[in-house]
């Protein structure tokens, strides 16, 4: 039992003696980097599906 006393203790003084907790101004910054990459990932997704949706509609057409 007191080895898991030492690492909660040990672990809560890490938390707030050594970890850098970034300022209200860069994690707005970040969230919108996140943001923003999220929704051109999502876009250039959707267009590669719906790209290979018609190409193979067309392809399939030829057989049916």
């Amino acid at each position: 039992m007191n080895k898991v006393t030492t690492y909660f203790g040990e672990s809560y003084k890490e938390l707030m003696e050594k970890v850098t907790w970034p300022t209200w101004g860069q994690l707005q910054q970040s969230t919108l980097i996140v943001l923003v990459a999220t929704i051109l990932i999502t876009l250039v997704i959707w267009l590669m599906d719906f790209a290979s949706n018609s190409l193979l509609k067309m392809i399939y057409s030829f057989f049916a």
